[in-house]
């Protein structure tokens, strides 16, 4: 069923690098993030970060020990946070895959609907070799029915790749979600901010993008609607943005700028 409104809370938190004590705080988190929004009215989608389960740790660390299924601890308590809170939760972990050496970098979406959203585009860049430690998901957009409203899921690194924003609007998206762990830097902010923003333009779609804050991480999670405007944004801090999704408000975007139907390919 269309829904005229989509409210959802961002989670701005760093995850730890015990997957026990990330496992423990999801129940409180998700809690907080629906007390937070609960003026809004229910809370369709919380989101948090990339690699909630547990930290990427230093640069070029091995994860795999920290890999699981997904029918493993962390997705199950992210299912069981969901359900005590009513609502849908997204957040990252590393998944276990065909080479135990290199998992997926895994979104895994609970509550109302389910999704599991492998990363693309593995973050070989800044310095970086993601792909020396974990094996890129398949090419194929991901998108779900959350609260009568198609949401797209993307992976931080992600959002450098406009292909990928606009196969996921084609496949129906109207919001694109980002948790991300965007590693903190020269730039790497207004990169961040522009990146999100011409997501939104190009595509005419609301975009929200959950973040680990500083100082390892950028922070900055943010809310943008399909017109480019910023309806929330958070500081380099731990932090929770509240927002909700007016379908009006998309509807407007795409008959004032109607650059989807105008493409010719």
């Amino acid at each position: 069923m269309v829904t005229s409104t989509l409210s959802i809370a961002l989670v701005q938190v760093a995850s730890a690098l015990e997957p026990d004590v990330n496992r423990a705080r999801l129940g409180e988190l998700v809690g907080e993030a629906v007390t937070c929004a609960g003026e809004h009215g229910p809370v369709e989608l919380v989101v948090l970060p990339e690699a909630f389960a547990r930290d990427f740790g230093k640069p070029g660390s091995d994860v795999s020990g920290y890999a699981e299924p997904l029918d493993g601890p962390f997705a199950t308590a992210v299912g069981e946070a969901a359900r005590e809170h009513r609502t849908s939760v997204v957040a990252g972990m590393f998944e276990t895959g065909e080479d135990p050496a290199r998992p997926f970098n895994t979104l895994v979406l609970r509550g109302a609907a389910r999704a599991d959203y492998r990363k693309i585009h593995l973050y070989d860049s800044f310095g970086y070799r993601e792909s020396d430690r974990l094996t890129a998901g398949p090419p194929a957009p991901c998108v779900v029915a959350v609260g009568g409203w198609r949401v797209g899921l993307m992976t931080c690194y992600d959002l450098r790749f406009p292909e990928l924003a606009r196969a996921l609007v084609d496949a129906g998206a109207e919001v694109i979600v980002v948790p991300a762990a965007w590693v903190a830097g020269p730039r790497k902010v207004d990169h961040w901010r522009t990146l999100l923003r011409a997501r939104a333009i190009e595509n005419t779609v609301f975009v929200a993008a959950a973040g680990q804050p500083g100082p390892r991480y950028s922070g900055h999670s943010a809310v943008i609607d399909p017109l480019g405007d910023v309806l929330a944004e958070a500081g380099e801090g731990p932090a929770v943005l509240a927002v909700t999704l007016d379908r009006e408000v998309l509807e407007e975007a795409r008959r004032t700028n109607p650059s989807l139907a105008n493409r010719r390919l």
